[in-house]
């Protein structure tokens, strides 16, 4: 990835294999690039809780990254409640983590800012 380019106006490009997982010092330096972001099941995965005052603006949330991940193609997995919605990446087709579930999580990240 080009450290150019912010990971929230980069595109996804498909991931297949895991030539495409990212190694340990990969996320290690994209992490810090993603406030509130935390690493799960052992490096595998990426999770963040937003929180909103609402279920509408929960939802709106949930939509909009919704349309985002049709876009790039690269779908989080959801636990929505009232007021919060935990959001996890992951590239299933690596096996572990991929530049796009950054690329994901900062256009998230961006989106609840």
């Amino acid at each position: 990835m080009s450290d150019l380019v912010p990971l929230a106006h980069a595109h996804c490009v498909p991931r297949h294999g895991s030539e495409h997982r990212l190694t340990e010092a990969s996320i290690r330096e994209l992490l810090p690039q993603l406030p509130g972001w935390e690493l799960a099941e052992n490096g595998h995965a990426l999770t963040r809780t937003f929180t909103f005052k609402d279920y509408y603006r929960t939802m709106s949330f949930v939509n909009a990254l919704a349309h985002i991940a049709n876009a790039e193609d690269h779908h989080p997995d959801l636990s929505v409640h009232y007021g919060r919605c935990v959001v996890r990446f992951s590239t299933h087709d690596v096996d572990g983590l991929s530049e796009n579930d950054f690329i994901c999580a900062a256009k998230a990240g961006q989106l609840a800012d």
